[in-house]
Parts: structure tokens; sequence; C-alpha cells
């Protein structure tokens, strides 16, 4: 049976040292957390801009709760499509310029959906070699061919769109989760207009960071096919596909992640709603996190510690080996510091890292403090 053989596998991972344990956490998500191991000052958040627990979302969230209860009740196609969910697609295409929006519950979902419903049987889907779970996921279900080209090398892109003749879509990260960097848009744009290939961006990592008013890390309107969460900087929870009104209504109908499940509250949608007025007006939390990404570098350089090439919030350390990433991060909660190790299968064998995430919500003295400690642990450790 097929339970019979669940405790040896786990058995195996904690062997390897890729056991994964949650933590319990009693309050809101800002950077010092009251979790089950105490007071922890926190570098593993996404919640870029600091909105999770902003007051201004909570009074929104808790006001739109009032009129519409907790639960959608159903899916958006049968009663579940609220004004709130309405307004929010709105608000949504106007804020990155295309003509409609699509929300799903999660960005995993949306990935999901999109790959599976525009994809038929003989296409060709190209994908970057360290994009999202989701993404990958999305493709191996779909009725497409998966082949995937070396991280962010438009030569080895160009080299697989020679061939083709056929329908072809791209799918790229943005923001690439755990490395940081962004995806080289100068050249993969032309390449996939060249090659009538229809790209889609994940821009989970970027919605709300980069761009002008935090619009993402590409201008939506140049690429046909649009993804961005709302857990992240915008500090809700949700995601959404921008594009066309023939993208976006070819979803409603035949994506099976949006038709078959379960639409978001309205309460959050109400509450994103106030939050991208906040990205819209509000532009020092931007400006505030990257002169904190700004001089944690200059001051990780000058320590020598194992920077990667990021200019993004995710500031990842390459330590290599899951044991040496782990130790690392088990040596920063002695210092009452949460930082996460990320160990295989989320990144490549060798390349287990620090990812240290960045928020407008930190103060520079903290950053400091977070410098003090990983570079004590850098001596310690003989990096």
């Amino acid at each position: 049976m097929i339970v019979n053989r669940l405790a040896a596998g786990l058995a195996q991972q904690q062997a390897l040292g890729l056991y994964r344990r949650r933590r319990i956490v009693s309050g809101p998500q800002t950077p010092v957390l009251q979790t089950d191991d105490g007071e922890l000052l926190s570098f593993c958040s996404n919640d870029y801009l600091g909105l999770a627990a902003d007051p201004r979302l909570v009074a929104a969230l808790t006001q739109a709760a009032r009129r519409y209860g907790v639960g959608a009740g159903a899916a958006h196609l049968i009663s579940g499509h609220t004004a709130a969910h309405q307004a929010l697609e709105e608000a949504l295409a106007a804020f990155v310029g295309t003509e409609r929006v699509l929300l799903f519950s999660t960005g995993y979902m949306a990935n999901l959906g999109v790959l599976t419903a525009l994809t038929r049987a003989g296409d060709l889907i190209l994908q970057d070699r360290l994009n999202h779970a989701s993404l990958l996921d999305g493709a191996r279900l779909s009725a497409g061919r998966l082949r995937r080209y070396r991280h962010a090398d438009m030569d080895h892109l160009q080299r697989l769109l020679a061939p083709i003749t056929g329908a072809c879509l791209i799918a790229s990260d943005g923001v690439f989760s755990m490395d940081g960097d962004c995806a080289p848009y100068a050249r993969l744009i032309p390449l996939a207009r060249a090659h009538q290939a229809t790209l889609m961006i994940d821009d989970a990592h970027g919605f709300g960071v980069l761009g002008t008013q935090g619009r993402g890390s590409i201008d939506a309107t140049q690429v046909p096919i649009y993804m961005a969460t709302l857990g992240k900087a915008v500090g809700v929870a949700g995601a959404f596909v921008a594009g066309s009104a023939d993208l976006i209504e070819t979803l409603i109908q035949q994506a099976r992640s949006y038709v078959y499940t379960t639409a978001m509250p309205a309460a959050l949608a109400e509450a994103a709603c106030v939050s991208l007025d906040i990205l819209a007006t509000e532009d020092w939390r931007r400006t505030h996190l990257f002169e904190l990404i700004r001089f944690f570098r200059h001051e990780a350089r000058l320590a020598g510690l194992p920077l990667m090439s990021s200019e993004t919030p995710v500031q990842p350390l390459l330590l290599g080996s899951a044991d040496q990433a782990s130790a690392w991060s088990q040596a920063l909660l002695q210092y009452r510091i949460l930082v996460s190790a990320i160990r295989p299968p989320t990144v490549p064998q060798g390349s287990a890292r620090l990812r240290i995430t960045l928020s407008a919500a930190h103060t520079k003295a903290q950053v400091e403090q977070l410098l003090t400690a990983l570079t004590h642990i850098s001596r310690q450790h003989h990096v």
C-alpha cells in the first residue's frame, strides 16, 4: 500500500536535511513576529511594502465582511462573483493598462488555469529552467509539450525557437522568486515577437514593487498574458491575469481552476482595492525599500558575504549545501532573527541558500542587526 511507504520517505528527507517544519505565528505579518519560538525579527516574508497589517486594509476588510459575510459561497460563475470582485477587476485593469483582468484565488491556480486552458495538443511550451513550480505544473497538466531553456539564456531560447512551425507559448517569471533577478526582457520580448510566440509573464514578485507606482517588472501591455499575485506586495491574497478581452473571456469559459472553485472572499477584494490606492500614492514605501536594498548589498559586499546578483527585495546568500544553509538559518535564530534556509528541490542541488527578503516595514537599524549577525556567522563558518 502507498501509505505503508510514507514513514520511510519522511525519514529519508530528514536524513538528507531536507525536512520542512512549520512555525506557528500568533500575530500579524510585521518585521517582528510573535512565534512559538518567541519574538523573532523576520527577514523571510513576501510582504514587500509592509501592507499585510496596514490598518486601512484591516478596516476595509472588516467593513466589507459586515456587508458580504466571510465566504463567497460559490464559484464566480454560480453566485460568488460580487460587486467587490467586479470593482477590483476593473481597478486592476485600469492600473496595469489592459482591456480586462480576471481574479483567481491564488497565483498557483492562475498559472494552472492559463496554461491548461490555452494550449492544445501539438503546442510547444518553453519555460525558463528556474520558473516557479506553478508554471511548470501548469505546463505538465496541459495538452502542450514542455521544454525548458537555461536560466535567462536567450541564445538557448532562440535555438529552441528556430525550428518551430506550430503554436508556441513562452512562460517566464518576471522576478525569479529564489534568485531575485529579473527576466531579460530586452531580448525576451523581441524573440517572442519574431517567432510569433505568445509570451506569458508571472510577475508575482515584481507587481507592487517595481515599475512606475509599482505596476510591475514589465508594462503589462507589452505581453499578451500578464499574471501577478495580491498576497505579496499588495498585502492581501489572491491573484489576477491581465490581457485582452478575448483572453479573459476564454479563461472564464475554459480555465478549470477558475470555473470549478469557490471565489475568493469579497472582503479580500475590497481590501485589495484599498491597497491599490496606496500603491499608486505612497511612493515612499518603494523609495525606502530600495534604500534598504542598496544599503544591505553595500554592507554585505564589504563583509564578504556570498551575495547573489539581485536588485530586488529578494536577497539570497548562496551557501551551496543544504546542511550549510540549515546551519546558518539555525545560527541566526540564536540572534533572534528568522531567515529560511532554501534547499532542494526548491532550488537545484548545490545551490542551497538563505533567502533574505526586505520590506518597506523594516528599519535601517533592523537591517544593521541582520548584517551584524550574518558577519559573525560567516566568520564562524569560514566564509
